[in-house]
């Protein structure tokens, strides 16, 4: 397994939000070939909420290489939240993040207080040709135009899926690609049930990379966990629907953990 960066190098993105004392965080955790500009800036500066928003290691100013395991990246994660003094929190995760957050709060119970899940599936099986055409960096720019035509909904700004289109070549392949492999090894469909902490799913209605009946059966998979859909949005809801899912998961705070 490739070696990630040690936990206290994890690059973070934090809003202090004026959150009041024994209110958990959120911590963001974006998705593969990402980085926590993925995260639209309604959503890293919650308004009254502490955020962090982290690149995850090899990923966007995070150095080190990027993990093989969604086990690895949950490590890693647990360990900067035990060395950054951010816990219990609440894990928000995209697609690959969302992976990570549920490992994270099998792994760690209590270090975990609540999830928000965008993108989300107990099992994140990979169209092949995208695991392939990503293990060469010939083939690598086009693996990229699948993701991100498969990514967003018919309905988003041409300027909006260019410019994640561009972000995720930044990546580069051999990032890409042990994200995508991690995410088609990731499955916890049997463990769902030891999950308890509240959870909210976020799924957009046009996701085709994690289609909406399998946001149901994580749901009905798991303990408290509400799910929402938001039409006119694909894999990438929260790019896409910004103030939507910004408003969700401050609802979802103010249900779970009312000051």
């Amino acid at each position: 397994m490739n070696k990630p960066a040690d936990p206290g190098e994890i690059y973070v993105q934090h809003h202090a939000g004026g959150t009041p004392p024994g209110e958990p965080p959120l911590v963001l955790l974006h998705g593969a070939g990402g980085s926590h500009l993925y995260w639209p800036p309604q959503v890293r500066r919650l308004a009254g909420r502490t955020v962090y928003a982290l690149d995850l290691p090899g990923h966007g100013q995070t150095g080190g290489r990027p993990d093989s395991t969604i086990s690895g990246y949950a490590e890693s994660v647990l360990d900067w939240m035990r060395s950054a003094g951010v816990e219990p929190a609440v894990l928000v995760g995209h697609s690959m993040g969302s992976a990570i957050a549920l490992v994270a709060a099998l792994r760690v119970p209590r270090a975990v207080a609540g999830l928000a899940l965008l993108g989300a599936s107990a099992r994140l099986r990979v169209a092949p040709e995208i695991l392939s055409d990503s293990a060469s960096q010939v083939d690598f720019p086009r693996a990229v135009d699948t993701v991100t035509d498969w990514g967003f909904s018919p309905s988003a700004q041409t300027s909006l899926v260019e410019l994640a289109r561009q972000r995720t070549l930044e990546s580069g392949y051999e990032t890409f690609h042990l994200d995508f492999q991690a995410c088609d090894d990731f499955d916890v469909r049997q463990q769902l049930s030891e999950i308890k902490v509240p959870t909210i799913i976020i799924q957009g209605e046009d996701d085709r990379l994690t289609p909406l009946f399998l946001a149901r059966e994580l749901a009905d998979g798991l303990e408290a966990a509400e799910l929402v859909s938001l039409a006119g949005a694909g894999h990438m809801v929260m790019l896409e629907k910004p103030a939507e899912v910004a408003e969700l998961l401050d609802r979802f705070m103010s249900s779970h953990f009312p000051r």
